[in-house]
């Protein structure tokens, strides 16, 4: 059983992304797979400061005290990583960004914990447009740097407005991601 943490950088709590996550949900959970979902858009997440003064004995490692030390403790232990969010200008949303900014913070201390470890890692990106260059270029990259594995992406372009994804094949796809996680 692995420990999946998703967080999803939409502030639509029913658009296109969050149809996305639910079918990976439910895939993974017919595995037994234990997840912790993250609604960034309503949480309390200020941007990295870049003081470098974070440690990740603590148990929450930011110098900043908010809402990601909800996040932290579920980074720590978790076997896959899924960043869901719509495409924003050829990139993933502010919301999630920011997320992934502040988790430097795991970075610094004596070991390194978000780096390696075998984990995995999954993007759920749903945009009106079709051009994913830029996003997947970052999102490579940035499980490239992080020493994780990724297990797939689902790309789900031709979806501006909520309900426009319903009845598509990416929700199958999303569904079957979530389902192939061991």
């Amino acid at each position: 059983m692995s420990k999946i943490v998703i967080l999803n950088g939409s502030p639509r709590k029913n658009g296109n992304t969050a149809a996305l996550v639910r079918e990976f949900i439910k895939g993974a959970e017919e595995n037994g797979h234990e997840i912790h979902h993250f609604q960034l858009s309503d949480m309390n997440i200020h941007g990295c400061i870049s003081c470098y003064r974070g440690n990740n004995s603590r148990e929450c490692p930011c110098t900043q005290q908010d809402d990601m030390n909800k996040i932290y403790p579920h980074v720590r232990d978790c076997n896959v990583i899924v960043l869901a969010s719509p495409m924003y200008y050829w990139n993933i949303s502010g919301y999630l960004k920011t997320c992934i900014d502040r988790l430097f913070a795991l970075e610094e201390g004596y070991v390194n914990i978000l780096r390696g470890h075998g984990r995995g890692s999954v993007l759920l990106m749903p945009a009106f447009e079709h051009d994913y260059d830029a996003c997947a270029f970052y999102y490579k990259n940035l499980a490239k740097n992080l020493g994780w594995k990724d297990l797939g992406w689902v790309l789900a372009g031709g979806n501006c407005m909520i309900g426009d994804i319903n009845g598509k094949s990416v929700l199958k796809e999303a569904y079957e991601l979530g389902k192939s996680i061991k």
